[in-house]
């Protein structure tokens, strides 16, 4: 789509628009010509107030709207109110020319209940923070409905966490197979084995350089996570070699550690001696992760397990009797169905299981699934989906405590874990809703300092790939570094 900003410098505002309700275009900085049928003129003007004017145009229709917003309080807190009126301007064009309302309204980003959180953290109502949701962002009342839960588990989470808390994430880019829906930087074991040995090298050298940092920062460590990947691609001495470089490296400052994750994530990795491992490392919770029970699902994302094994591994986990399980699906993958997505979820629900996200599948530009142009579920049939999943789970005692969206979700839905009481997993909220800092571990790692009383986040990334991430172990220390001079600034 052309796009031309007038007195506008706001074009990250005015893409994420475009993308949000335009899925699959493309912004075009070039001027508009007779006889185009897509473009958007975004016109501002600042004058006793911020007044945003928007011509849209789309498929030889065209609507115009004007948006009006007064502008007060700090620098920083007007330049929020030009792009919300930029937003909500581009916004009121798009509903006024197609008549719909898509589920989030104008909102773009990765965490729309982040709005409720904040609400309530400077002491607004449940109900002024729907209402917000629902009159200044235009979200559907299911959808704000659903962004109040998971916000106010979001507040309460916050409301525990001290000054130098942070979670710890450790990561495993190994998996079996690719799966289909998969653009993460991971590598199949098949074909990478002679690099997990190294890779397990650098992990605890440079666990035991950011444990060391941590104690002397003075900082605590609330949830561990380890994912990937599949860490449980590795052998259980691997594993065991990993967690031991953890609980050396940070010692004192696990004493606040409330939960430790780890995702045995695909059931053909875990077998009895990998669990009981991670029992004897004082592991709270792990994953099973069958993204589907159907078969022919399976077989075409690229998985090798069957429903059996994935029946197998939850009876190995209940053996263990490790606290929490989580189970993650997908809704929309290939070759699935509303009616195979039901009764993937209620053989979910049938295990028992505290804990179980769905999500929407999001086609990721490197998988195999847009480079091979395999067929997915509409988007009315991934909301038939989604649209069971929700009162399936609420008649079983789960309820929301964290969601965050994806760009090319299909649909423009969501992500969303449920629980039942006690089971929430804090690091899910901790990261989703960034309430802390998350000092990251391995190849993609990337490190999150997080000041919220600022509303400060600064990143630091590790290198992406196991063979570089091993060959340049200087920069995982210069992020370290970083990590301490951010927590050095707020003592």
């Amino acid at each position: 789509m052309k796009l031309v900003l007038r007195g506008c410098g706001e074009r990250y505002t005015v893409e994420q628009s475009l993308l949000n309700l335009f899925p699959g275009e493309l912004p075009v900085y070039e001027p508009i010509q007779p006889g185009d049928e897509s473009w958007a003129v975004v016109s501002c003007r600042e004058e006793e107030g911020f007044h945003v004017t928007v011509e849209l145009s789309w498929r030889g229709e065209t609507a115009v709207y004007h948006y009006n917003a007064p502008l007060e309080g700090t620098e920083y807190e007007r330049e929020r109110q030009r792009r919300h009126a930029i937003g909500a301007a581009f916004f009121l064009a798009y509903r006024t020319l197609t008549g719909n309302t898509p589920p989030w309204g104008m909102l773009t980003g990765v965490r729309p209940d982040k709005l409720v959180t904040e609400a309530l953290a400077v002491g607004k109502t449940p109900e002024e923070a729907r209402k917000l949701l629902e009159e200044s962002y235009y979200v559907t009342p299911e959808r704000a409905a659903l962004a109040l839960e998971t916000g106010a588990a979001a507040y309460e989470a916050a409301r525990s966490l001290g000054p130098r808390d942070i979670a710890v994430y450790i990561g495993i880019p190994f998996c079996p197979t690719r799966c289909a829906y998969c653009s993460f930087v991971s590598q199949s074991v098949e074909k990478s084995f002679a690099l997990v040995g190294p890779y397990v090298d650098a992990l605890t050298a440079e666990l035991a350089s950011g444990g060391c940092m941590a104690r002397q920062a003075g900082l605590r460590v609330r949830a561990m996570y380890m994912g990937g990947g599949t860490p449980t691609t590795l052998t259980a001495a691997q594993m065991d070699r990993v967690l031991t470089a953890f609980e050396d490296a940070f010692g004192p400052a696990l004493d606040g550690c409330e939960e430790m994750t780890v995702e045995a994530g695909r059931p053909d990795t875990i077998t009895a001696e990998k669990l009981a491992v991670l029992k004897a490392h004082g592991i709270h919770r792990i994953s099973v992760n069958p993204q589907t029970m159907e078969e022919p699902v399976l077989r075409a994302i690229g998985r090798r397990h069957s429903p059996g094994d994935i029946e197998a591994a939850m009876e190995l986990a209940a053996k263990c009797g490790f606290p929490h399980v989580n189970m993650d699906l997908i809704a929309g993958l290939p070759e699935d169905t509303a009616e195979g997505f039901c009764r993937s979820l209620e053989r979910c629900l049938s295990f028992g299981t505290d804990n179980i996200t769905v999500h929407t599948l999001a086609l990721k530009k490197g998988s195999r699934i847009l480079l091979e142009g395999l067929s997915v579920p509409g988007p009315e049939e991934v909301r038939a989906m989604l649209e069971s999943a929700g009162p399936a789970l609420r008649g079983g005692g789960y309820a929301p405590y964290y969601l965050y969206r994806q760009k090319y979700m299909s649909g423009s839905f969501e992500n969303i874990g449920w629980t039942r009481p006690g089971g929430t997993c804090l690091y899910n909220i901790y990261i989703m809703s960034e309430l802390c800092s998350i000092l990251s571990f391995g190849a993609g790692g990337s490190t999150k300092m997080v000041d919220p009383a600022r509303r400060e986040i600064r990143r630091r990334f590790n290198p992406k790939y196991p063979k570089e991430y091993t060959e340049r172990p200087e920069k995982a220390l210069s992020n370290q570094a970083d990590f301490a001079a951010f927590y050095s600034q707020r003592s």
